[in-house]
């Protein structure tokens, strides 16, 4: 198991030689990641199917079956959890009703998003960091409600995966609040997201990253027979979600110095297969440059529309014969959600980059302020400065470095000073500012603006 890593590899990079940070794995996090279990992860599951149908639109008055007994199970659980935090997990359910809408609700619906509250204990840091997997189930006709749907892959996997974190996290603690969500309505159109992220809009949340898990629990495709457990995608947007009909003048800036592929989402996309390899072993996060999959569409997108970092994780190969399915055999292939056909290792690992990127960013301090590179005068070298974040214990600051055309970044470089000049051109690289906690916990990058003045 590797102890020590260097922030990225640089390959083939052309980056002269200078010193750079070595990276270490924080030993509390390393501990809560061995804590996720997969014989744990496996008994979530069978527990979600247990209810028949967790259809969005299917009873919420049987003890036994449906989305309300589901959601009372899930709550259960948190509440549990909630016991062995030291009274800083509160659960309770989000309820609202939704009327007929001509489209997937057909009759006025009792929704409800179950969730638990790690509260921070930096009474000054006012961060929120959800993980959320969407608990409702369908077969092949999205309006049956009456036919058993096991969902144990879409998105019992999510869920399951959610509700060990929150049983895995909630003995520690953390400086920033972190919230675990099992979400309702996905399958009618991401109704319980729309809720939560407008709700964290009005109440003005300081809501710095969302990880959303959804189809994360089978290594297998049916149409390729590719059989692989150590590849997770991330899906992330480039451009801001928010700015799609901008009138500031943001993205000509964006377009500008060539940010098109540092949005919020693809920066905290970044963080999460860095931190995520840094204690996973055995899986490459593998980085998708796209908000989602072709006819498909995903909880952390009504988030990426209201300008919060979010991100969507997904198995690598995908079987469409265990999705949106009625239950049958036809030709001797069977067709269905079982959990019978989950990797529950591979479950564990996709669940522990979760852990690793939610522990990382909520030990670090919150990000820099006011970070600016120096672009008043023509120079082959780059001057960054910044002020400090609002909230955290800080030790020093990274400064990240990669080349225009490098995906990740290739070096980092450690500072206790609220600036740094480099001997590299910012014509020919892209530099960003982490505050870095006692720990060596890394806030998200903040790529600076240009000082014109």
């Amino acid at each position: 198991m590797k102890k020590q890593l260097l922030s990225l590899a640089l390959a083939a990079s052309t980056i002269p030689a200078l010193a750079q940070t070595t990276v270490n794995r924080d030993p509390q996090i390393a501990e809560l990641v061995s804590q996720i279990s997969a014989d744990s992860l496996r008994a979530h599951v069978n527990g979600l199917v247990s209810f028949g149908t967790r259809h969005t639109l299917s009873t919420t008055s049987d003890k036994q079956k449906g989305i309300g007994a589901a959601r009372q199970w899930i709550l259960g659980k948190f509440n549990q959890y909630a016991k062995q935090s030291g009274g800083r997990m509160t659960a309770t359910l989000d309820t609202w009703t939704l009327q007929p809408d001509g489209r997937r609700i057909d009759k006025p619906a009792d929704m409800g998003n179950v969730m638990a509250t790690l509260k921070g204990t930096d009474p000054s840091d006012d961060r929120i960091f959800i993980v959320q997997g969407h608990m409702d189930s369908r077969v092949t006709n999205v309006m049956n409600r009456e036919a058993d749907a096991p969902g144990a892959n879409d998105d019992g996997s999510g869920t399951a995966a959610v509700i060990e974190l929150c049983r895995v996290m909630s003995k520690s603690s953390f400086p920033a609040t972190v919230v675990f969500v099992t979400l309702t309505g996905e399958e009618q159109g991401l109704l319980g997201a729309e809720h939560l992220a407008e709700r964290a809009v009005k109440e003005k949340w300081n809501l710095e990253a969302v990880l959303n898990n959804d189809i994360m629990g089978s290594n297998n495709s049916n149409e390729t027979n590719i059989i692989d457990n150590t590849r997770l995608r991330v899906f992330s947007e480039g451009l801001p979600g928010n700015l799609v009909n901008d009138t500031t003048g943001r993205v000509a800036r964006i377009r500008q110095f060539g940010n098109e592929n540092d949005g919020k989402a693809r920066t905290l996309a970044r963080y999460l297969k860095e931190v995520g390899e840094r204690y996973v072993d055995n899986l490459d996060v593998v980085m998708v440059y796209r908000n989602d999959r072709y006819l498909r569409g995903g909880d952390h997108t009504p988030y990426v529309q209201r300008g919060f970092a979010a991100v969507r994780m997904t198995e690598m190969n995908e079987n469409y014969n265990h999705q949106h399915q009625d239950l049958r055999t036809e030709k001797g292939t069977e067709f269905g959600d079982y959990a019978k056909f989950m990797d529950f290792e591979y479950l564990r690992k996709n669940t522990a980059v979760n852990l690793a990127t939610l522990a990382n960013l909520a030990k670090a301090p919150a990000v820099p302020q006011q970070v600016t590179v120096d672009v008043r005068n023509l120079t082959n070298s780059t001057a960054l400065y910044w002020q400090a974040p609002k909230a955290g214990n800080v030790k020093g600051y990274y400064v990240l470095m990669r080349e225009t055309y490098w995906p990740f970044w290739q070096k980092k470089f450690f500072t206790t000073k609220l600036g740094m000049t480099l001997p590299y051109s910012k014509d020919n690289y892209y530099f960003a500012v982490q505050a870095v906690s006692g720990d060596g916990n890394e806030s998200l990058p903040v790529l600076p603006v240009p000082n014109l003045r």
